[in-house]
């Protein structure tokens, strides 16, 4: 037996263990080679809850005034310099929405529906991830979540992908999206082509998502700067891009427009954004477009 023939179900059991040499090459259509999806994660925090905001200074309890005004600077500001860019540029995003935002910010769900851009599940709040919550609470959270936004954005825009608040899944978590027609995840950060994750019903695809070309990462943890950021995002852009020659690839970028929205970072994103879009097989695309051009191609 060739290591190509070899089947490994991984410890997670959703998918069998093929690295990269023992796949079959493929393309994607009209001739592209790296398929970029943007993906602008706009967010949600409760303004009595000290959960998931943790990042800009400690707070001993609610109001914790410092990290949630820091994140509806996104909201405010950032979100709005990160569309006239795309706008510029002519490059669409998929957009990872907490259902909360149809209540507290609905400028910014118009400002997406006028551009026709993809909008996926991303949990109620960024203050409530799935992780420890009861199967009834993780059933009531997802179904809400999922039929808030499908309400407010219409049949023709409801969420047909789903990243969780934190990448955060439980073991019944793709059951659950399976059961409410979600066809495509984006936490499991393991890849650069898209793959299927089994169920008890049927299998969702996985798609690459980032953590390392994901801003929060880059500027709150390792403490990049601007310009770092911004060769960071070109030097990973031009490997896969040769590489996607020989075989299809995905590239994504990760954006909170509370962190890219500030100008002295902006800039520098904008730039290396810029740059990929003079390349002539790059393709800018959503992520149910690749979903849907990977199906095509490798049959799955």
């Amino acid at each position: 037996m060739t290591a190509g023939t070899i089947r490994r179900m991984t410890a997670h059991g959703r998918a069998p263990f093929v690295p990269l040499p023992d796949r079959p090459a493929w393309h994607w259509p009209n001739g592209a080679h790296l398929a970029v999806w943007v993906v602008i994660n706009v967010e949600h925090f409760e303004w009595n809850s000290m959960a998931g905001t943790g990042l800009a200074s400690p707070a001993v309890q609610p109001p914790d005034v410092p990290n949630y005004t820091w994140r509806e600077y996104g909201s405010r500001v950032g979100v709005w310099r990160t569309i006239d860019m795309l706008d510029r540029l002519q490059i669409p995003a998929s957009i990872t929405l907490n259902a909360s935002v149809c209540d507290e910010y609905p400028q910014i769900l118009r400002a997406f529906l006028e551009r026709e851009w993809e909008i996926l599940g991303h949990g109620w709040t960024n203050s409530q991830g799935l992780s420890g919550l009861s199967e009834e609470d993780e059933r009531r959270v997802i179904s809400r979540t999922l039929e808030r936004i499908t309400k407010d954005t219409g049949h023709r825009f409801r969420p047909r992908g789903w990243l969780g608040p934190g990448l955060a899944e439980t073991h019944r978590t793709l059951e659950i999206l399976a059961e409410h027609d979600i066809e495509y995840v984006a936490d499991w950060v393991n890849d650069e082509q898209p793959y299927l994750l089994q169920t008890a019903t049927k299998p969702i695809v996985s798609i690459p998502y980032t953590l390392e070309m994901n801003d929060i990462g880059t500027f709150t943890r390792r403490g990049f700067t601007g310009p770092e950021y911004g060769e960071m995002l070109r030097d990973q852009f031009d490997v896969l891009y040769e590489e996607s020659a020989r075989t299809a690839k995905v590239m994504c970028v990760a954006l909170h427009p509370f962190i890219t929205g500030v100008p002295a970072r902006h800039k520098h994103l904008e730039a290396a954004l810029a740059y990929m879009r003079r390349h002539q097989h790059a393709w800018f695309t959503t992520g149910y477009e690749i979903v849907l051009a990977w199906r095509q191609a490798t049959g799955n």
